[in-house]
């Protein structure tokens, strides 16, 4: 019944990856895709986030988190594909510092997340 309950409350994080993979991040070095092709990936999963809304969040980490229960790694597997997009590099810089603070100060250290920074 747990592990029930943890998939159920991860369920976005695993679309997520799901996502993840499809895009080609998940055993390439660096794909590039356009933020278009990650709205048509979260379009094809069926996922509950509209990216573009997201985006102009004040604060989208918190948005994922607080509103959208985004596990940990729900927020890596985002925070990694919208990275690798064509999105403007200061909104990518924006996004990744923001979530590297989250997560850092949760105590979870993404490698991955932290291999992207400058």
């Amino acid at each position: 019944m747990e592990d029930y309950l943890i998939r159920e409350i991860d369920k976005i994080g695993e679309m997520l990856m799901h996502v993840a993979r499809r895009l080609g991040l998940i055993g390439q070095e660096s794909p590039k895709y356009s933020v278009e092709d990650v709205k048509a990936e979260f379009g094809k999963a069926s996922l509950p986030l509209e990216l573009d809304a997201i985006l102009q969040k004040p604060n989208p980490v918190r948005y994922l988190v607080d509103t959208k229960k985004l596990s940990d790694q729900g927020l890596e597997a985002f925070v990694d594909i919208v990275f690798h997009s064509d999105l403007p590099d200061a909104q990518k810089q924006a996004l990744l510092a923001d979530a590297l603070a989250w997560l850092d100060s949760k105590g979870y250290y993404s490698f991955r997340l932290h291999s992207l920074e400058n």
